[in-house]
């Protein structure tokens, strides 16, 4: 849930201590691959920051694990490199962005322009 103060009304959950942006609510849908066996999971979205966001999977993939990422929701789609950052089996990742393109920033700081509205 999004306090438009402009934080997440949950950013004092889990893991506050690690927020450096303000996440928002966001529902999408999600793909992740992991390139070094292939594997695909596909999964929704929960929340989203200008750093990363939460992937809401029952099987997951060990921490550290580097992916490749889409998001695909009406507004278009953000596709990024990836690391998973922390794992809460049957329940989803905090997944980090990593290197994300110029053009690929773009689109999601559109995005969190929308949410601070």
């Amino acid at each position: 849930m999004v306090d438009f103060s402009g934080t997440s009304a949950n950013s004092a959950g889990k893991y506050p201590d690690k927020r450096e942006v303000p996440r928002f609510s966001l529902i999408a849908t999600a793909e992740i691959v992991e390139p070094g066996s292939g594997v695909h999971i596909s999964g929704r979205i929960s929340e989203i920051s200008r750093k990363g966001c939460y992937l809401d999977v029952l099987n997951t993939l060990p921490v550290g694990t580097r992916l490749r990422m889409t998001i695909s929701r009406d507004q278009g789609v953000f596709m990024s490199q990836a690391r998973i950052i922390y794992v809460e089996q049957g329940m989803g990742m905090g997944i980090a962005f990593v290197d994300i393109p110029p053009d690929q920033l773009n689109i999601l700081d559109g995005w969190l322009a929308e949410f601070r509205r």
